[in-house]
Order: structure tokens, then sequence, then C-alpha cells
């Protein structure tokens, strides 16, 4: 090689240094690579989950049998409370974001998300929003104990100090998560490879291009409930205040505004990481692809007009609850078209049951089960019996942790050898998933009985006849929390090393982001893929 090749290469590989990862804790810093601020989602969420599982331990715990075990009721109303805000808030949505983060991207054929810096910093207000959240445990009055839902006036004139604390982390959260989907949105808008239609999208681009503009319709509606409450509690406004003139249905409606839309949030897209793993485990093209895309329209636009049905008890016209009660059964239609489209993938296909497609199955079965207690719930006259029993929690669980959960670790073992470039211990998978499916049922199952024999939620004492079901419920909510350490031990065990994956671990599975090699180079489709290689990949490369 002559001398001027040899500068050459010496140059291209300083340039490459340059472009490369930060060495130490300032690559986390400040990073502005999509699939670190991924990584970085997923590690929060992980915490956020184990923090949030230890709550809802000591919740079972002292449910266990009736009495006061080891709780006085104001810190188990406050468990209850801060379970509900982590798990949701940062645990389900930041580990939804985090799998858009890494693959939203790759899918579209990007080489990062469109504000790469903005990236960073909305995901760096969590942690100290996290800090803020859980800060009230350590004030002199306890965290806040009115629930997640924070309806007034227990979260205003009988709120503690720490409710404060709450509502900035809150409004913290909400800003995070609008930038968060205007950098989606973006991203998926004007950052698409060449030749990729919108209706050629992968499903899960799809569901988060739905599920930003649902985040922009829905946290603002938030900011604006707990803005309300603030402004009650210091600036002498009565919003809420009946006694003043105010009204604390007001406050209900507002945040159901935001809160029924949030439960499509943390599914929409679950629903796209399904979408993705069914098809490529049956070795056969999504049935009825356009009708999925236009089911989750449906249900998007839907899930915006149907708060009321959580407020059927506060005494709302008749008119108003026939309404409400059949446009949210009228949910029950395009949810059923994914589900059968679903079934009809897999109806002769070339089926496998690899640990991603074991959890996809799980999700399907298990948040049927939640949607049929959901259409219970949306019945008006039935609904008066179910209302604040543990019928309701049973429901919101299997929708929130066998739908969105389920969905979440079904994707983090479908594209882990992706990320990492190994395999995982697919035996050990194997007892994580058996594991956690039965003892997930032995948990939430037993809640329709009791909530259908009247038992409230949000209580730390009970009478005996309820006794059975919470000993059944604890039992399997500590297995089901202790064996998600075999998951946390299974990612660890990746990524130190393990077989080779190769660039398609799956031979069944279609989409830009396995044209990379496994793991990705940190700077990802410096050459944009050809239009050759976006047909190949896309829905119509399968005939």
């Amino acid at each position: 090689m002559s001398q001027t090749a040899d500068s050459v290469v010496d140059q291209i590989e300083h340039d490459h240094s340059h472009h490369g990862p930060r060495k130490g804790p300032l690559r986390w810093l400040l990073t502005v690579n999509h699939k670190d601020v991924g990584t970085m989602y997923l590690v929060l969420a992980l915490v956020a989950l184990l923090v949030g599982g230890v709550m809802a331990l000591v919740i079972r715990a002292e449910l266990f049998q009736p009495g006061l075990q080891l709780t006085q009721p104001q810190f188990f109303n406050s468990l209850t409370t801060m379970h509900g805000l982590t798990m949701i808030f940062l645990a389900i949505m930041p580990g939804l974001t985090g799998l858009a983060n890494w693959m939203v991207p790759l899918q579209v054929g990007a080489d990062d998300m469109y504000w790469p810096r903005v990236n960073n910093w909305a995901f760096w207000m969590l942690p100290p929003a996290a800090l803020l959240l859980w800060w009230g445990f350590f004030m002199p009055q306890g965290a806040p104990g009115g629930g997640w839902t924070m309806y007034a006036p227990l979260s205003s004139t009988y709120a503690p100090p720490s409710i404060d604390y709450v509502i900035m982390a809150i409004h913290i959260m909400g800003i995070s998560s609008i930038l968060g989907a205007l950098n989606i949105i973006l991203t998926i808008l004007k950052m698409r490879a060449k030749g990729m239609k919108l209706w050629d999208m992968p499903l899960f681009t799809w569901t988060w291009l739905i599920t930003g503009f649902l985040l922009l319709l829905a946290m603002p509606t938030l900011a604006i409930a707990v803005t309300m409450l603030l402004t009650d509690r210091h600036l002498g406004t009565n919003f809420f205040e009946a006694a003043a003139g105010g009204d604390p249905v007001l406050f209900q409606h507002i945040f159901w505004f935001f809160g029924h839309p949030e439960v499509y949030i943390m599914i929409l897209p679950a629903f796209g990481v399904v979408s993705e793993i069914v098809p490529a485990f049956s070795r056969k093209p999504l049935f009825g692809r356009t009708s999925m895309i236009w089911a989750v329209i449906a249900i998007t636009f839907l899930s915006a007009i149907v708060w009321a049905h959580h407020m059927f008890t506060v005494g709302l016209p008749v008119e108003a609850q026939v309404l409400f009660m059949y446009t949210t059964m009228l949910i029950a239609i395009p949810t059923g078209i994914k589900i059968f489209n679903w079934v009809a993938t897999m109806w002769r296909g070339s089926m496998t049951f690899e640990a991603p497609m074991l959890w996809a199955l799980a999700f399907i079965f298990l948040f049927t089960i939640g949607g049929f207690s959901g259409l219970m719930l949306a019945d008006v006259p039935a609904d008066y019996q179910y209302h604040d029993t543990y019928f309701v929690v049973a429901h919101l669980h299997y929708v929130v942790v066998t739908g969105s959960l389920f969905a979440i670790i079904a994707g983090v073992y479908y594209w882990l050898p992706k990320w990492t470039g190994h395999m995982y211990n697919e035996r050990l998978s194997q007892w994580h998933f058996w594991l956690s499916v039965i003892s997930v049922n032995v948990t939430f199952f037993p809640m329709h009985f009791a909530g259908l024999a009247g038992m409230p939620r949000r209580i730390p004492d009970y009478p005996m006849q309820f006794m059975d079901f919470n000993m059944i419920s604890t039992v399997g909510a500590f297995v089901f929390g202790f064996s998600q350490l075999l998951f946390i031990w299974l990612i660890i065990q990746t990524i130190r090393g393990g077989k080779e994956a190769g660039d398609r671990p799956w031979d069944g599975a279609k989409g830009l982001e396995w044209t990379l090699s496994s793991p990705p180079p940190y700077h990802t489709f410096t050459e944009p893929p050809s239009p050759q290689t976006v047909h190949n990949e896309g829905p119509h490369g399968y005939h």
C-alpha cells in the first residue's frame, strides 16, 4: 500500500473514531444516538418496574389476610397511588418509547430521530420527575393517597404537601412525552426511506405514528387538570371545591378525557409489536394488513370520545349514559378485527414457538379476557355493581400487565438478538414465560370473583369472606414478581455474550431492521436503503 493510501486509511479511521460512541458515563449523558436513548428508556422502565413491583408486593402482602399486618391505612393508600403512577408513567410508557427509539428509525430506514438532541432532553427529564414522584414517601405527611386518578377533593383540599411534587412530576413527564411524540411523528413523516409509502410501513411504526398524535391530544389535557388542582391549592381558585361553587365532577371529566386515551397510548404500540411477531413466527404475511391499520385508527378515534364510561355512577343523565355505553361497546369491533386477523395469520402457518411468539400468543389470549371484562364494565346497569370493586382492578391489570407489559417483553425477546448480536438462552426464556403466564393468572383472575362478591378496591382490610381470593392472588403476585428476576438475568447474560445471532435470526422476519448487522452499527443507514431493498422488506416482498 502506498504512503498516500495509508494516510487515507488513517484519516478514515480517525474520522470514524470521532463519530463513534463516547467513552464512560458521558456517552449516556450526552448521547443523541437513537439506539443509546432507546436503551436508556428501557433501563429506566426496568428500574421503575422493579420499584412499582416492590410496592405491589407490599400491597399484596398486606392483603394476604384480613386485618392490618404491615401497613397503616394512609401508607397503604399511598402505595396504591404511587404504584399506579409509577407503572403507567415510568414503566409502561418509557418501555414502549424505548422500543420506538430503537426500532422506528431502523424500520423506516432513517439514520436517527428527526431531533436527536431533543430526544436526549426528552429522556433526561424523566429521572428527575421520578425522584420528585417518589420523594413524597420521605416527606412528613407521606405520599398522596387519593389514587392514581387524583380525584378532587382528595388531591386538593385533603391532600398532603407531597401532591405538589406529584403535580410537578406529571408536568415534566408530560413535556417529555409531548417532545418524544413530536419527534417520533416527524421521524416517520420526514425521514422514511425513498420508496417507502405510508401504507407500506411496518405495523409497529404505524401504531406509533397514531400513538404520537394521541399523546399530543391527551397529555395537555392532563396538564390542564393538574394545573387547576394546583391553583385550587395555592392561588385561591375553586374549580373543584363544591362548597365554594366548584364542581369535583368537572375534574373527573377532564381527567378521563386524558385517562381513557392513555389506556390506548399504552396498548396501541403493543398491538404493533404483536403484529410484527405473529407473521414472523407464522412465516406468513399479516392477514388483512390494511384493515389492521384502519382498526387502529378507529380505536384511536373512539378512545377519545368515550371518557365518561368511567363516570356512570356520578349522576350523568340517562341519555349520556346510553350514548357512552354504546360508543364504548363499539370499540370491541375494531379490536375484534385485530384479534381475528392475528388468528387468521397463524392459520395454516408454519408456526414455531420461540419466546417472542409465546409472549405474543399470551398477549392475544389474555388481552381478550381484559377486553371482555371491559365490555362488562361498559354496560351501565352492570357497572353500578362492579364500580370501584376488585373487578375493575382485575380488568385494568389484564389490559395493562398481560397487554402492554407482555407485549414489551415479547418485543424485547424479538429484537434482543438484533440489539446485542447474541441469542438469548431459550430454555431460560421458556421458564420465564411459563412461570409468568401461570402466576399472572393466579394473581389477577381471582380478583374478578372478589370484585363480583363486592370487595372494594384500595382498602387495606376486608371481611373474612374475601380471604381465600386474596391469599391466592398474593401467592401468584410473589411468584410473578420474582419470575421477572429471571428476565433481568437473561438480558444481562445475552448482553455479555452467547451464540451469535446473525443479521436475521428469525427466518420469517421482514423489515429494514433485519438488513443491518447484529448489533447494528452505531450510525445506522449512513447509506440510505435502496428502493429495491425497501420493496423486498415491505409487505409486497412476501409475494
